[in-house]
């Protein structure tokens, strides 16, 4: 199988490190010292030795005690991202086919892996680096120069390791092509790593049928973290009338509809998600209960309010808000707005599913923003559960840009 993008020698003895120390300032790299595998620009006082962008070195405090080994990004904040704490560990293939291993055992105790995140970056140790596994084709997404440099290596490695647990891989597909890796100074990219394939890929999930286009849609094609959320809903959705908002490919408007919802009004703004999801709901035979619209969420719900229009189950799955510290304010009043919005339609009794995706807006605020629409909403709300991501993408405690999705489901009851 060809795997391009490996810039190393693939002998499994070959330390990849290079000789070169970073070493931090005094009183600096307070992430790293917590536990995080992150060091910023701002916080290396000198680098000793010869390196080149992407380098593997040795990362150690003011008086030379031994941090870790980790990429250096010459164009980032993030300077240096950790691979390794332990003194002593070499950094080789077999170190990375290590990594995939545990990675993958992991996900085999824990979750279905007909289709999963199968590396997630810094909660597998192998930071910039995203790999997610639809059926028997695999989606990569690399971030980081670094992880650019070792992508190849954990790819082959991922290969093997699933062949030895009798997963034959047919194919490997790229979407790096998000706008933050212009930060590291990389070029957007998509495209085949192996020979050509059918980007238009069935998977199962939760017993409902998708077909996930791995080359046009959004991230890698589908958004994996929901998936024991959407299983979450089964309950709430039997003979309910369900409005799904932000429905993207469908997702939550099927699982609703194959859970016995009498009928589903699905809204996306986007033309070619409506499309896709209307494929998926004939694929499920459920185009008779889910009704598709594109709209604008925002402008739809107060319409829809206007009309007195009232739902069992409202869901609000939307995308990320705010991707920077600087638009959270904003963020909170796009998230309180719409969960105003969304309760006002959720009939006494009835029930809100409602997440946010925002790495910035954190649980704490998330949870008070949505007290304080549903004071303004004159609901009272009784939590019935609260969520994360799914556990194939884990949250590594010491990594607070692992921990990004935050889901509630509620009975929404009008003042009495």
């Amino acid at each position: 199988m060809l795997i391009c993008g490996n810039t190393y020698n693939t002998d499994d003895r070959q330390d990849l490190a290079c000789s070169a120390v970073a070493r931090l300032r005094r009183k600096e790299g307070r992430t790293l010292k917590a536990g995080g595998l992150w060091v910023y620009d701002n916080e290396i006082d000198s680098i000793e030795g010869t390196y080149e962008n992407g380098d593997i070195l040795a990362v150690e405090d003011f008086d030379g005690y031994f941090m870790g080994y980790g990429f250096i990004s010459t164009s980032s904040r993030i300077r240096i991202r950790v691979l390794s704490r332990r003194k002593g560990n070499r950094i080789t293939a077999a170190f990375l086919k290590e990594r995939v291993q545990a990675a993958w055992d992991y996900r085999r105790r824990v979750i279905d892996t007909s289709s999963c995140r199968v590396i997630f970056g810094e909660a597998d140790f192998l930071p910039g680096l995203t790999v997610d596994k639809y059926e028997d084709v695999l989606v990569v997404e690399s971030l980081a120069v670094g992880a650019e440099r070792i992508k190849g290596l954990v790819l082959t490695a991922l290969t093997q390791v699933l062949a030895a647990d009798g997963i034959t891989i047919r194919g490997i597909y790229e979407r790096s092509d998000a706008k933050v890796r212009e930060k590291e100074g990389l070029s957007r990219y998509k495209g085949f790593l192996t020979e050509p394939f059918d980007t238009k890929i069935r998977i199962t999930e939760n017993g409902v049928r998708y077909i996930v286009d791995i080359e046009n849609g959004q991230k890698t094609g589908f958004f994996l973290d929901q998936k024991d959320n959407r299983r979450a809903i089964h309950r709430i959705c039997k003979g309910a009338r369900v409005l799904d908002c932000f429905t993207h490919t469908g997702s939550f408007g099927l699982n609703a509809a194959l859970a016995g919802a009498s009928h589903v009004l699905s809204v996306d703004a986007s033309d070619l998600a409506i499309e896709q999801a209307k494929e998926n709901a004939v694929l499920n035979g459920l185009q008779d209960i889910v009704e598709y619209q594109v709209a604008d969420v925002f402008e739809l719900l107060p319409e829809l309010i206007r009309k007195n229009e009232l739902f069992d189950v409202v869901i609000l799955d939307p995308p990320a808000f705010t991707k920077s510290r600087n638009s959270i304010k904003a963020a909170a009043r796009g998230y309180r707005e719409i969960n105003l919005r969304g309760m006002k339609l959720v009939r006494d009794g009835g029930y809100l599913a409602t997440c946010s995706c925002s790495h910035f807006m954190d649980p704490e605020l998330f949870a008070r923003t949505i007290r304080e629409a549903a004071r303004d909403a004159h609901k009272r709300l009784r939590q019935v559960e609260f969520r994360t991501q799914a556990p194939d993408h884990p949250i590594l405690w010491s990594s607070d840009e692992s921990y990004y999705l935050k889901f509630y489901i509620f009975q929404v009851i009008d003042e009495k």
